[in-house]
């Protein structure tokens, strides 16, 4: 016999009134109330990330499974009294000189009416089939969720918090999860008896353990099923959440959010939720890395004879660049520090290409001055080196 099959020791010292907060001496429908109390107040759905909750809702199932159960209660409380008298040799469940093996004497159990075997097997039978231990269901982590948001360019250089709305498989938000009826009480799963798992054979030798399709693994079942969910206890879970976008995020980056995802099962943790960023486009300005980047047009004569210009910045004042004489069309210039966030709060440089505009159109002093222009130039061979003959 597994380990996980045998009855544990511990559940005979175990005190399940203190776990539901009554007296011994409660009465059934006190110890209900208790019970129904405990149970909304610690339920996994209603405190996801709270692990203490978790064992403390299911402290409190246990307890009610047994005392809640007026035939169990009565064997429960036989066996406590047992205990507390000394009943063993050794006063206990120790192995060894003095003590009595508690596996040795459940495997040696009679078959007669009042034996320790028969005791213990109705005590804790609704915690795994044949008297064997109550397997719980273990807790499985949520599933991962993907979605995208677009921000805008400002907003993507300074970091934002947007709101995500998610839709995705979740707790019924009917019955919370438990499959059951509003107003109904869970009582344990008689296909399982309680264990969350039935064994389904693989042909031959070999067997697995599979979630019990009557509760899917839950353990307890209600008489009345929920009416939305019909007894699954899932439903389509949506939620807005605020998700803080990094400053110096980029166009198409994928940001993960731990713990925003899916719901875990059986109070295990959420799964992450994976944020797809776009960003929108900006009027002037456009993104290098961690540089910006700004195409700043510029006059032939400025271009010739050199200029101080004014050069626009995302969210301050302008600042000036100097063009030397003789600047080509292309050529970029380096404003240091004015450029996007990065991780580490520095920034980037901004980078300032200037383009050399030619005229749509020339006024009459204009054309002739160009003209002027040209006549002094007329023998530069621009093109001289296009027809030179043999290789460079």
């Amino acid at each position: 016999m597994s380990q996980d099959q045998e009855i544990r020791p511990e559940w005979a010292h175990k005190d399940y009134y203190a776990d539901l907060g009554v007296a011994k001496s409660a009465s059934q429908d006190e110890i209900k109330k208790a019970y129904r109390k405990l149970a909304r107040a610690n339920h996994p759905d209603s405190n996801p990330d709270d692990t203490a909750k978790h064992d403390k809702f299911k402290a409190v199932a246990e307890a009610y499974d047994v005392v809640g159960d007026p035939a169990k209660r009565k064997k429960y409380d036989e066996a406590k009294e047992l205990f507390a008298s000394g009943g063993y040799p050794g006063g206990g469940f120790g192995g060894g000189a003095g003590g009595v093996n508690f596996e040795d004497m459940m495997r040696q159990q009679g078959g007669g009416a009042g034996g320790f075997g028969d005791l213990f097997g109705d005590l804790f039978g609704g915690f795994g089939g044949g008297g064997g231990a109550r397997r719980r269901p273990r807790p499985a982590r949520g599933a991962d969720l993907e979605t995208s948001t677009t921000i805008g360019f400002t907003d993507a250089l300074d970091g934002v918090t947007v709101s995500l709305r998610i839709s995705s498989d979740g707790p019924c938000a009917t019955c919370s999860g438990s499959g059951g009826k509003p107003g109904s009480s869970p009582h344990t799963c008689p296909t399982c008896e309680g264990s969350g798992y039935v064994v389904a054979s693989l042909g031959g030798a070999f067997s697995m353990n599979e979630p019990c399709p009557a509760c899917g693994g839950r353990q307890f079942v209600y008489d009345e099923a929920c009416p939305t969910c019909f007894g699954s206890g899932r439903g389509k879970n949506t939620r807005t959440i605020q998700a803080k976008i990094p400053a110096g995020v980029k166009d198409g980056q994928r940001i993960r959010l731990r713990g925003k995802g899916a719901p875990g099962e059986n109070g295990g943790p959420s799964g992450d939720l994976f944020v797809t960023v776009k960003v929108a486009t900006h009027r002037v300005f456009g993104r290098k890395g961690d540089h910006l980047t700004v195409e700043v047009p510029i006059s032939f004569p400025e271009a010739a004879l050199g200029a101080e210009i004014k050069v626009p910045t995302l969210g301050g004042t302008p600042v000036t660049v100097k063009v030397p004489a003789g600047t080509p069309t292309g050529r970029t210039f380096r404003v240091r520090g004015r450029g996007a966030k990065k991780p580490d709060g520095s920034r980037g440089d901004l980078l300032a290409t200037v383009e050399v505009q030619v005229p749509g159109s020339l006024t009459d002093d204009a054309r002739q001055a160009l003209e002027a222009y040209a006549a002094t130039t007329a023998d530069a061979r621009l093109r001289g080196n296009l027809f030179a003959e043999g290789e460079q």
